[in-house]
């Protein structure tokens, strides 16, 4: 897959069938998206593209937000090269670009730089300055400036509309089987194994500590069972997300202790998938009832099927 950063370094004359938007999770109706571009692609000799924005346009509205994300950057890159999309364009939703009207986009973007052939948009998507690209202008200049405009329909699960907001909302109320199912994969949090305060191991379940990205949305605070990756090896884990309580712990990490794992791991890149909830977070009242937490933990762990 190749990956443009700037219109201008790119130079192919070849047709595009391409969608555009956010594509932050790259759930199962992007997936649907994607499924019909490369379809689109095959039947009209086209080359495949997508052309999403990093980062995110609400940084630059809303530049205090606290807005999370599904994907990584290098997430989303491999999610599009896995579903077979040809080109990537990242573009910086900079001063200049936010300021064209949805027609100028069409026009000076898609049509005299990309030499698109095939649009394809979802149900709700509008671009362009005041939201002034929709399905409607789309279609108007179409015949004009000859290319096709398709337009998806919703893709439900359990007569809901997916969406990034709907993943975002599941993680966060820790329904992991709604998100994965939503995803289409199971959720993951990839990071550096850091130094912690090192109380795990004095108990008998020594934790990883894991540096996430900023951007990265952690799910609701609490334990789950994960699937974690160290090491181009795969094992079963018990995640904790939250300020450990039990020990006055006041900064959120994420600690993950691995089944049937020992090793020094440290500086090491962990990736763990997240596969259950397990319960909220807890303050014992003491480590005595932490430890027998965590063994039920490790059994209902052990018993998962993957």
């Amino acid at each position: 897959m190749k990956v443009f950063k700037n219109f201008n370094d790119y130079t192919s004359q070849k047709p595009l069938a391409l969608s555009l938007g956010m594509f932050d999770g790259v759930h199962l109706g992007h997936k649907s998206i994607i499924d019909e571009l490369l379809k689109v692609g095959t039947e009209n000799h086209l080359e495949t593209a997508v052309l999403t924005f990093w980062p995110h346009p609400r940084f630059v509205f809303n530049p205090n937000e606290d807005l999370k994300l599904l994907n990584t950057l290098e997430e989303k890159k491999f999610l599009m090269e896995k579903y077979s999309i040809d080109t990537l364009f990242l573009k910086e939703f900079d001063e200049e670009f936010r300021n064209l009207t949805g027609e100028e986009f069409v026009r000076k973007i898609l049509i005299d730089k990309l030499n698109i052939k095939y649009l394809i948009i979802g149900y709700d998507h509008s671009f362009g300055k005041n939201k002034s690209g929709n399905f409607e202008l789309l279609q108007r200049l179409s015949k004009e400036l000859d290319f096709e405009v398709e337009q998806m329909e919703a893709i439900n699960i359990h007569e809901n509309n997916i969406s990034s907001t709907k993943v975002r909302n599941a993680l966060l109320e820790g329904n992991i089987k709604q998100a994965n199912e939503m995803l289409g994969y199971a959720y993951s949090v990839s990071g550096t194994v850091v130094h912690g305060k090192k109380i795990g191991r004095t108990i008998g379940y020594p934790t990883a500590n894991i540096k996430t990205d900023s951007i990265k949305l952690l799910p609701k605070k609490g334990a789950y069972i994960v699937e974690v990756f160290v090491k181009n090896q795969q094992y079963k884990g018990m995640l904790s997300i939250g300020t450990n309580p039990t020990v006055n712990g006041e900064k959120l990490t994420v600690e993950v202790y691995i089944l049937d794992f020992e090793g020094d791991i440290y500086g090491e890149q962990v990736t763990v998938k997240f596969r259950d909830f397990l319960h909220d977070e807890i303050k014992f009242e003491g480590l005595e009832k932490l430890i027998e937490k965590l063994d039920e933990d490790k059994r209902l762990t052990e018993e998962f099927k993957f």
